[in-house]
């Protein structure tokens, strides 16, 4: 990484220039991954001149963009741009070496890459040519956009998202098992925008037992790649005929066993097209080494879905990095109905786990938080192997508040006709 960040002053037009590349990064969000999300901005004569986002892998990078929509000759002009440039040859020629050709006079970076292949060196490179380079404007906010990316590159395994929907008292499911439905349709659509922003959906194979979901993003019009579907199963007790199976395309679907699984049955499921990963141990699976395996195969982002077992074993092995709770204004009640976590707990409130930067949303009548865990909250609790999970049990501060997005209103009608999850 990049340690000489320049100690520059930055002015109120540089701020309000990395804000608006960063608007602009923000576009490509759901369609750039294994790339992060970029903008980049032209600044000449304190006038605007062209600007720039990564709108999908393998199209032009955002400073590219900015190059093709240039109103005038670039020369001499600044960009602002919220990632490091590259300096590698990937799916596109480095930036590096356009910026160069282009003769620009400065470059304002929000953020070093903690990709290996850039990591300090687009930098180096721009300098080394005689093109000023200021780093650290509007950093935080950078690196909260590509909060996936950053995660997937320092800490080497996929940013976690743990969703859950609830009642008022905490519950999950009725006794029985029964959950359809307990927040209403707004929120289920908003759940499948989620679904469209990440690379991989996971469950527990009880999930799978108990209702049969298919984890797909089914939005009206949209036409995006579907997330990979990763079920965790330690004893391979997933049905042959289950809709996560049986409705995917080949190498849609990984599945995360043991070695205590029955070979044939491996053997069947990869016959299906499928792909079983297969770990050491029995029936309970290490998450450690669950999302180190996952990164490994480039998967930089999973939402889990449940259940309260696969969700425990999550906590326990302290890979979750934001929570996403939908609660529903209805009471179930019932001495052994589900919550959302279990076979992880603390025995003190004061080693709660706090989330941070939370935003309250409104979906009608229920109510999302979503918040992150900060590294040091897992200092409260102590690491210990997770007792059980999901793989090998039976079937069965104040934040802002944001108003519902104006999508899911639109995807109401056409969620409730589609929805078999």
């Amino acid at each position: 990484m990049d340690g000489s960040k320049s100690r520059t002053l930055f002015s109120n037009s540089d701020a309000a220039y990395m804000r608006r590349a960063l608007e602009l990064a923000a576009r490509g969000r759901g369609q750039t991954s294994p790339n992060p999300m970029v903008g980049a901005v032209l600044v000449k004569n304190d006038q605007i001149i062209g600007e720039g986002w990564h709108r999908a892998a393998g199209l032009s990078h955002a400073e590219i963009e900015a190059f093709a929509n240039a109103q005038e000759e670039v020369e001499g002009a600044t960009l602002y741009v919220t990632l490091e440039p590259c300096c590698h040859h990937g799916k596109t020629p480095p930036c590096t070496e356009a910026i160069i050709a282009r003769k620009l006079s400065r470059v304002v970076v929000a953020t070093a890459d903690p990709n290996p292949l850039v990591a300090g060196k687009g930098i180096e490179t721009l300098r080394a040519a005689g093109i000023r380079v200021d780093v650290g404007l509007c950093e935080t906010e950078a690196r909260r956009l590509n909060e996936v990316f950053f995660t997937y590159h320092e800490k080497k395994r996929p940013f976690l998202i743990c969703k859950w929907a609830m009642t008022l008292d905490g519950k999950i499911a009725t006794e029985s098992g029964h959950s359809r439905w307990i927040t209403n349709v707004l929120s289920r659509a908003y759940v499948h925008e989620l679904r469209a922003q990440v690379d991989a959906v996971m469950i527990g194979v009880g999930t799978v037992l108990t209702d049969n979901p298919l984890l797909t993003v089914r939005l009206e019009g949209y036409a995006g790649r579907q997330p990979y579907r990763i079920i965790a199963d330690g004893n391979l007790r997933i049905p042959l005929r289950a809709k996560c199976l049986t409705l995917a395309k080949q190498g849609e679907v990984i599945i995360c066993t043991s070695t205590m699984a029955p070979q044939d049955k491996i053997a069947e499921l990869r016959a299906m097209g499928h792909e079983v990963i297969v770990f050491p141990g029995k029936a309970l699976l290490d998450f450690t080494e669950v999302m180190a395996e996952l990164a490994r195969r480039g998967i930089q982002s999973i939402l889990c879905e449940g259940g309260s077992s696969l969700t425990g074993a999550l906590f326990q092995a302290q890979v979750v990095d934001k929570v996403i709770a939908f609660m529903a204004p209805k009471i179930v009640g019932g001495l052994n109905a589900k919550t959302p976590i279990a076979s992880w707990g603390v025995m003190h409130m004061d080693a709660a786990i706090d989330l941070h930067d939370v935003v309250i949303r409104r979906f009608g009548a229920d109510v999302c938080v979503e918040g992150y865990i900060a590294p040091a909250e897992w200092n409260k609790v102590p690491n210990k192997r997770h007792p059980a999970s999901s793989a090998s049990l039976p079937a069965a501060p104040q934040g802002e508040v944001v108003e519902p997005e104006s999508k899911a209103s639109r995807l109401k009608n056409e969620v409730s006709r589609k929805e078999q999850s």
